[in-house]
């Protein structure tokens, strides 16, 4: 049997030649977003404290975009996102294990801001950087055509990539969740909690969180994953 890589061009569906260099351009493309220093050179407001990590794993194959805020502290160290409790607490939610979580032909983790924002004066991560959706999640989302399922983490998320479909606050988006997900939309959208241990409390307070919805999202999840 022959390899693919001794495949030929003229062996090759055409469909399979347009996924291939979708995949190959949306690498180049993220190479250049690892590159990016905006929020240092040309920044909104006052520039990242610190050196520039752009932390993404975009996927031109996966059909589930994680659309988070921003990394923390250890993801900067890291390199990887949600390597962290709250990234154990978002594998325990959707079901998965960190081999299916790092796998980039399952999941694709594509934050609002790319690097790790700093702190404010109570020790809290600051808002994802304001230069990062408007220079890249457009055209990153583009070259990701195969998503059909958005977990939009938190209010900044939800903002984005849902628009008027968010309601006045986070708690009342997602608990409006059903609604949201019968409405017509594509690629289809949940939102969800961050899942740091700050939303601890909040999660006590709404244990339909638990009961109703994450049952669903881990159906949803299985299905696209198997």
């Amino acid at each position: 049997m022959r390899q693919c890589a001794a495949l030929a061009p003229g062996d090759l569906q055409p469909a399979e030649r347009r996924r291939l260099s979708m995949s190959e351009e949306l690498e180049n493309f993220a190479a250049t977003v690892r590159a990016c220093r905006i929020c240092v050179e040309n920044p909104v407001g006052r520039p990242l404290p610190h050196e520039p990590r752009p932390v993404l794993r975009p996927s031109s194959s996966a059909r589930i975009l994680i659309a988070s805020q921003a990394p923390g502290t250890k993801v900067h160290m890291s390199g990887m996102p949600f390597t962290d409790a709250s990234g154990d607490r978002l594998r325990s939610w959707l079901g998965v294990t960190g081999e299916e979580f790092y796998d980039t032909t399952k999941f694709a983790i594509v934050p609002m801001g790319f690097c790790f924002p700093g702190q404010d004066a109570k020790g809290g991560d600051l808002p994802p950087r304001r230069e990062c959706a408007p220079a890249w999640r457009v055209p990153l989302m583009a070259l990701m055509p195969r998503i059909d399922l958005v977990l939009t983490i938190g209010s900044y998320a939800q903002s984005w990539h849902m628009g008027a479909a968010r309601r006045a606050s986070l708690t009342e988006t997602v608990m409006d969740w059903r609604a949201i997900w019968d409405a017509p939309s594509n690629p289809k959208v949940l939102p969800l909690p961050h899942p740091s241990w700050r939303n601890t409390g909040w999660l006590k307070r709404n244990p339909w969180f638990e009961m109703d919805l994450l049952p669903f999202l881990r159906s949803e999840i299985r299905y696209r994953l198997g």
